[in-house]
């Protein structure tokens, strides 16, 4: 499937980790488990946009290109435009913590004030939007080793700032950090509840990108997809 440039991201709204405020963070369900919602997401929070269902993932995994992660040669961070603006005065991060959370009020300049957010990496929920990071599901350096270092600054852009496909999570800046460029088989979330979500989530991206995988991490999407409900 390819993607038109113009489709719309780890970090807070420059583009660099975000260094977080004085939001209240407490435990939300349990890190073992929890309802599971639609399209595998626990419940408590959102489904994601463009999130396959697991027969669809399943598909999607079976037709990547497995390789060996390339070079970092030549990466940077700025080599991924991000946040860009989506319309009157919201960027690609204010419209995921809008999307996102619940109850939330924004200013006149699109800044989320109010509001409350559960972070689906480790069950955290937030009252504060300084407090949440916004993720890329597939990290900008994990696209680069698998095929992004080939794009054009356009196409890098809009992979940033995927507002159509599950690419993009509010979660909490600990989950985040702790995550870095890591594919699943080097980290996976905490709440494990999530680990379907989780894998659909980055196999519909690198499907969606025609992005590679190396065997290791194909190895576990694979483990975790089978965690999915029939």
């Amino acid at each position: 499937m390819v993607i038109a440039l113009g489709a719309v991201g780890c970090s807070s709204g420059n583009g660099k980790k975000s260094s977080g405020g004085d939001g209240k963070a407490s435990p939300s369900l349990s890190a073992s488990g929890g309802a599971t919602g639609a399209g595998g997401a626990p419940g408590g929070v959102k489904a994601l946009p463009g999130l396959p269902t697991v027969s669809t993932a399943r598909t999607d995994l079976a037709g990547l290109k497995v390789a060996p992660a390339s070079s970092m040669a030549g990466y940077s961070r700025d080599k991924f435009q991000h946040w860009v603006g989506q319309g009157g005065k919201c960027d690609t991060r204010e419209t995921v913590l809008n999307r996102d959370g619940t109850g939330v009020k924004q200013d006149a300049e699109c800044k989320p004030v109010s509001g409350k957010w559960v972070s689906r990496y480790d069950h955290l929920t937030f009252d504060s939007a300084s407090k949440m990071d916004i993720d890329h599901t597939v990290p900008l350096a994990n696209a680069w080793r698998s095929g992004a270092s080939s794009w054009t600054a356009e196409q890098r852009k809009a992979f940033a700032n995927d507002l159509t496909h599950p690419q993009l999570v509010a979660v909490s800046a600990t989950s985040n950090r702790a995550k870095g460029d890591q594919s699943p088989d080097q980290w996976a979330p905490p709440a494990k509840d999530y680990w379907c979500a989780y894998a659909e989530s980055w196999t519909a991206v690198k499907a969606t990108y025609k992005l590679t995988v190396t065997q290791a991490e194909k190895a576990k999407l694979t483990e975790m997809l089978n965690m999915c409900a029939a």
